[in-house]
């Protein structure tokens, strides 16, 4: 099967439901990581320590997150900004798995009262349930694209078929 490079970054979805349910994903996802990566940009050496984890690769995290976050909402390369945030979210699992954590805690009515609190007082439990479910969405967003209203559909591939002689 041979898979070209048009197909690779602005993959077809089979139906206009599926392509809905793409818009819905990238626009929720995008959303969402413009504010995990905002914060994290500004806070950058805080965040750094907290991870005991190198500044410059911190900041890449963060920007990913949050460029990543804008070309997803505007569907602008979707499988290249869904990998970049995938990575992160690979390099968040790989952390709170080696930090013990399940994946997933036990729902908080089920810890009795004192038996967990966390940095920012009760709540709930770490796990890596949450950026696993990220790092699925995104692999999602890989394999089928943007949909339709997405800057891919609407001018990339025919961008890249003109310059590539297709």
């Amino acid at each position: 099967m041979d898979v070209t490079v048009v197909e690779l970054l602005v993959p077809a979805a089979p139906s206009d439901l599926a392509q809905s349910a793409l818009l819905l994903l990238r626009v929720f996802v995008g959303v969402c990581f413009i504010r995990h990566g905002w914060p994290k940009l500004r806070n950058l050496r805080t965040w750094a320590g907290m991870l005991q984890t190198p500044a410059w690769l911190c900041f890449l995290s963060a920007a990913s997150m949050w460029a990543g976050g804008i070309a997803l909402i505007i569907g602008l390369l979707t499988p290249l900004a869904a990998l970049a945030i995938l990575v992160s979210m690979a390099y968040a699992m790989l952390l709170e798995m080696r930090s013990g954590f399940p994946f997933i805690a036990p729902d908080p009515y089920l810890i009795p009262d004192g038996d967990y609190a966390g940095p920012m007082g009760t709540g709930e439990p770490p796990s890596w349930e949450k950026a696993a479910m990220y790092v699925v969405m995104c692999a999602v967003l890989m394999g089928c694209g943007g949909g339709f209203l997405s800057l891919d559909n609407l001018l990339i591939a025919d961008l890249l078929r003109l310059a590539l002689g297709i």
